[in-house]
């Protein structure tokens, strides 16, 4: 190998080369055909200034590629997970107190039909009912839960709920962090 190649990303650091001379012969050659498999070929640079010490960036590009390498993998295990728009949902339950909300929530969650629930204090709502509009203080529960199993949710919350009327709404989720969106799926059979 004459000459040198140059490394992008790297910072050229002088290091003692007499571990790998002793190692691989004392030859550029080698010390760059040990790397070689560690690195693609255009990522190395190793060029000797004289026989035993080498101007070299490839412990460092060695490093700097596996935290890149593993980076990089994290990022596309994370993109490439698959995951169905509308396959999971999020429901709105409002509930008149935080007792209510804590039985409600823990039922739901205890009987598998969420997999999280976050209630949500003091809201304020304000909508008609019997001809009359109300103001009242509430509690929101926000439901995580699959698309499938929202009939169940709802019969459930009518079933425990003190309200003549319970709102349970639902949304279909078309995005979200991945691994979040598995862990659901994950929780709560089908």
């Amino acid at each position: 190998m004459s000459g040198r190649l140059v490394f992008p990303l790297a910072v050229r650091a002088p290091a003692r080369c007499t571990q790998f001379s002793a190692e691989l012969g004392r030859t550029p050659k080698l010390i760059y055909d040990s790397f070689s498999n560690i690195l693609p070929s255009h990522f190395t640079a190793v060029s000797c200034l004289q026989p035993g010490r080498c101007e070299t960036t490839v412990l460092l590009s060695a490093f700097m590629f596996q935290l890149l390498r593993t980076v990089g993998l994290r990022a596309f295990s994370m993109a490439s997970e698959t995951y169905t728009s509308g396959t999971h949902s999020a429901a709105f339950v409002t509930c008149p107190n935080d007792t209510v909300a804590k039985e409600l929530a823990r039922g739901i969650v205890q009987k598998k039909l969420a997999a999280c629930v976050n209630i949500v204090p003091a809201i304020t709502s304000v909508y008609e009912w019997q001809g009359k509009i109300e103001e009242d203080s509430e509690v929101l529960l926000m439901i995580k839960t699959r698309s499938s199993k929202v009939p169940a949710l709802a019969e459930y919350v009518r079933s425990n709920h003190p309200y003549e009327v319970a709102e349970v709404i639902s949304l279909p989720i078309d995005q979200g962090n991945p691994p979040y969106l598995k862990w659901i799926g994950e929780v709560v059979p089908e």
